[in-house]
């Protein structure tokens, strides 16, 4: 997802720098060090701000959850058709799936990477996956879709963000809205 805000505090500094790192290379290939040059921020005021990588790590992803969900909301809304509003999450998908530094879902990545370990990061991909589902679950309803339907809807969505990620192309939102397509005639 493309930094929509660059930030003059050195907090926000911080977590636009560990976000672009932890997001194009992983969290454990990248050093605190490494974050706190490119933030220009000294490290001992990035341990103040929050205390360790991990404090920072579950900042970036509480910040990146809610800027997420919000550019999410903000497309779908514009439509007034329930079936449309339904559509209108692949539509956005297709968008964030051709934004130049898109490398799929932060959270799977970093729940692959460390949700063994870090029962916070998994809370964290639990929570993130848990309000999107919760967001097509109200789609799901307003279109008047059974919970299978709706079901179906996130397994679609899902699956187009995971294989998007893996193999580099926008085509999975179309053909998961396509599949969408059929549920919402079904």
């Amino acid at each position: 997802m493309v930094l929509d805000v660059k930030h003059d505090d050195p907090r926000g500094r911080l977590l636009d720098a560990a976000e672009a790192l932890f997001y194009a290379r992983g969290v454990q290939a990248v050093g605190i060090d490494e974050i706190r040059d490119r933030a220009g921020i000294s490290l001992k005021r990035l341990y103040r701000a929050f205390g360790s990588k991990q404090g920072l790590l579950i900042a970036v992803l509480e910040r990146r959850d809610l800027r997420w969900r919000v550019r999410l909301i903000d497309h779908v809304e514009r439509h007034r058709d329930p079936g449309a509003r339904i559509l209108a999450v692949f539509d956005w998908l297709e968008l964030w799936f051709s934004e130049p530094d898109f490398r799929g879902c932060a959270w799977v990545n970093i729940y692959g990477e460390l949700g063994s370990v870090s029962p916070s990061v998994a809370d964290q991909a639990r929570r993130h996956k848990r309000a999107f589902r919760t967001y097509l679950d109200g789609l799901a309803r307003a279109a008047d879709l059974s919970p299978d339907a709706a079901d179906a809807l996130y397994l679609l969505a899902e699956g187009a963000i995971v294989t998007a990620g893996i193999f580099q192309t926008v085509a999975p939102a179309a053909q998961a809205r396509a599949a969408a397509r059929v549920l919402l005639a079904g």
